[in-house]
Order: C-alpha cells, then sequence, then structure tokens
C-alpha cells in the first residue's frame, strides 16, 4: 500500500512538473514588440527610442516613408534607385547605434514602388542590384533585421496567382543576398494584400502562391481583420496564417493619424489577447508629427504587447498618464485632451478621424451657441493647459488642437444664431 502510495505521489510530482513547463513555454505576449515610424525624421527615432525601453519595447522599425528623397512639406517622391545621401547615412547611423544601445532591435525598412515616378521592376536584375544597395549599407552598419515592402500597389495584373509567385522570386533574391553575409539576417515582407482572413477571391490566389515559394524564414506584415480596424480576431489571423504558412508580424494601425490633423490618444482596445499565440510581433504605427504625444496610447499598446492576457485598457491609459506627467494638474490636462481626442478605436471613422470637429458639426446643426461656445472653451482649456503644464513638450500635439479651436471659431462666426 505504502508503495503505490508512493507511486501515486510521483505521478502527480511530474504531472504538475510538466503542466508547470508546458505553462513556463507557452507565449505570455509577442517575442517582437515595437513600433514604427510614420514618415518620422531621424530625429523623431532618436527622441522615441529610450521610451521604448521605458515601455519594454524591443523593436524599432523606419517608416520606408522616412527614405523618400523628396524633402519636408513637398509631394512624396521614392527615388529608391538613387544612393543614399551621406547626411542620412549618417543620421541613420545615429538612429542604429541608439538602438544598440539602448537593447533596442532596429529593424531597416524600404519600399521600391510607392510614390515612385519608376517604380521598381521585381523581374529586373539591374532594378534588383539597385535596390539591393540600401540593405548593403544597412547590413555593414551591423543591422540584422530588415522589410521589404510591396503594399499599396498593384500586383495582380497577370494574375494573383502570378503576382505572388514574382513577389516571392524577388524577395527571396533579397534574403539570400542578406543571409550570404549574415545567417543571422531576419526579413519581413510587407505582402501585397496585408489584412484580412486571406479567404476572398482576389487575395487567396496570391498569399497561396507567395506561401509556397516564400523562403519559410521571411515574416509576414498582417494590419489585422482590415487596413485599420477597431478588432482584430485570432479567428482571422488563424486564417490568414494557414493560408501563408509563414510567421507573422501583426502591424497595427494604431493610433496611426496618417499625417492628417487629429490626435488619437485614447488606449488600445478591440486586440485579442491570443493573436500571441500565432503572432511572433507587435509593432504599432505612431502619429507623424506628434510623436511626443503619441507616448500616451503608444504605452497602453506596449501593456498588451508585453501582456495581452491581463492587459486592461483604463488601467493602462491611467499608468500612462502618471508616467507623462509628474503633477496632478498635468494629470488633468491629459485626462481633458484624452476625453477631447479619444481615438478612432473609440469612436469609430478612420485614422483621418477627428472627434472634436465631427462633434463640433453635430453640435452646431443643433444651433445652440451657448453650447457650441463652451465646447470651444473646453478646447482652449486643454490647449491653454497644456501650454502652461507643459511648456517645453507636446508643441505639435498643441498646435492640432489649436488648428481646431481656429476652425471652429470660423465655423460658428459664419453662422447667424437666434440665441445670443
Amino acid at each position: 500500500m505504502k508503495r503505490c502510495f508512493s507511486i501515486c505521489v510521483s505521478a502527480i510530482v511530474v504531472l504538475g512538473f510538466l503542466l508547470t513547463a508546458n505553462a513556463s513555454n507557452a507565449p505570455t505576449g509577442f517575442a517582437y514588440r515595437g513600433i514604427k515610424g510614420w514618415c518620422w525624421t531621424p530625429e523623431q527615432y532618436l527622441e522615441e527610442i529610450p521610451h521604448l525601453r521605458e515601455f519594454k519595447m524591443n523593436f524599432l522599425m523606419n517608416c520606408y516613408g522616412s527614405m523618400y528623397t523628396s524633402a519636408p512639406g513637398e509631394p512624396w517622391k521614392n527615388e529608391w534607385w538613387k544612393p543614399m545621401t551621406h547626411e542620412r547615412k549618417l543620421a541613420y547611423s545615429r538612429v542604429i547605434e541608439a538602438c544598440r544601445e539602448n537593447g533596442i532591435t532596429f529593424c531597416f525598412a524600404f519600399h521600391p514602388q510607392i510614390f515612385s515616378p519608376r517604380p521598381l521592376n521585381p523581374e529586373s536584375a539591374a532594378d534588383t542590384d539597385l535596390f539591393f544597395q540600401h540593405y548593403a549599407w544597412a547590413q555593414a552598419q551591423g543591422v540584422h533585421w530588415f522589410s521589404v515592402s510591396l503594399d499599396d500597389v498593384s500586383w495582380d495584373q497577370n494574375g494573383a496567382s502570378h503576382g505572388g509567385a514574382i513577389h516571392a522570386k524577388f524577395v527571396n533574391t533579397i534574403f539570400s543576398r542578406l543571409r550570404a553575409k549574415d545567417p543571422s539576417a531576419q526579413l519581413i515582407f510587407c505582402p501585397g494584400p496585408y489584412w484580412g482572413d486571406g479567404r476572398d477571391a482576389k487575395s487567396q490566389p496570391y498569399l497561396e502562391a507567395l506561401g509556397k515559394d516564400l523562403h519559410p524564414d521571411v515574416y509576414i506584415f498582417w494590419t489585422g481583420d482590415g487596413v485599420t480596424t477597431q478588432h482584430i480576431t485570432l479567428a482571422a489571423a488563424e486564417s490568414y496564417k494557414s493560408i501563408i504558412r509563414h510567421r507573422l508580424f501583426l502591424w497595427d494601425n494604431y493610433p496611426v493619424n496618417d499625417g492628417t490633423p487629429t490626435l488619437h490618444l485614447g488606449p488600445l482596445t478591440g486586440r485579442d489577447p491570443g493573436l500571441c499565440k500565432v503572432i511572433d510581433g507587435y509593432i504599432s504605427n505612431p502619429m507623424a508629427t506628434q510623436n511626443e504625444l503619441n507616448r500616451l496610447p503608444l504605452a497602453t499598446c506596449a501593456d498588451y504587447a508585453v501582456d495581452p492576457l491581463t492587459y486592461n485598457p483604463d488601467r493602462s491609459l491611467q499608468e500612462s498618464i502618471d508616467r507623462l506627467a509628474t503633477t496632478q494638474p498635468q494629470r488633468e490636462v491629459l485626462k481633458s485632451l484624452v476625453a477631447l481626442y479619444p481615438g478612432f478605436l473609440a469612436t469609430g471613422g478612420g485614422t483621418g478621424a477627428n472627434p472634436v470637429r465631427d462633434k463640433f458639426k453635430a453640435m452646431l446643426s443643433a444651433g445652440d451657441k451657448k453650447e457650441l461656445q463652451t465646447f470651444i472653451q473646453k478646447a482652449k482649456d486643454a490647449a491653454t493647459g497644456l501650454a502652461r503644464q507643459f511648456p517645453n513638450e507636446f508643441v505639435n500635439a498643441r498646435k492640432t488642437v489649436e488648428a481646431d479651436i481656429a476652425w471652429m471659431n470660423q465655423q460658428i462666426s459664419s453662422r447667424h444664431f437666434s440665441n445670443p
């Protein structure tokens, strides 16, 4: 009887060990957690790298828009075949070094077609050589991670399957050259259809052909159930991955504003906590010029990416506010801004949605001048408070609020109201 009891106890101990081991091996978050810029300058990347480390993020990808040859303020021009200027190389070598010093993996990204007067021909060896020069430079700086994007351009002129096969061959060529110099090199590819479950009639043939021919070590960028979406589901991720048969990075289009004059400051919501089971990396897409105040929602994205199972949006937002503010008046200012600009995940609409202007338009149709003036005053108080409490920070975000105030004043001055 003692021997039987001993065997049972031993079996329970072994079973407990196995369950503990399996639990410890189960993913609690995304292995790679980070951000990409949105046509950011090198200075913006340098400003944000210490904050990525503070938020427990470990990955930074430059925006391929940062590599356009057009000057700031000019229409975008992507002359991908031209060597990078000495000044740009020097600037990005500083970004790469800053990432290294802060324990952040830097990923070098380029797009050879979008906004280009001469889009790359992926079947041209000469074009491939010209394109690869940028990757060769980055690799010489010690970069191990790279990204090639062919999103938002035509990919099915000769049939979706043909497009997928051509893209696979092109990416494989870039990847093989990188691995010839560095066997540990990694590559993320953003394909033509980079969203959805992959099962629509146009996307599936492309994705199947791409997945069949693409090197098995290449990761795929995927934005979720839609390009920008309030909900990203595990079901869509599993479906897309089963068709393309490659590891995924989630390119989460939040709190991105696509360069439009608006802010998205509310916490990340609507992301399935189980996504990290089938996706290796999480990349947040940020606001354009307002990278400083972008830290407010970014910290909530980081909290989700680190531990999706225990992530609480409201708690995360409060902790993010406390991180940026050191006094109660500063906290109140940030809370008032979030109330004005809760983000398109909360309000609906797209990346350019402006909840202040949308709300004002709705109130304007009601014709209550006093109510309109009260709302304008709330925005004025937020802008004034931001200037007073953070005099040397969040300047671009304050300009966005001030532009909305000016727009509202213009709207109200052009209307006739029956009430004073």
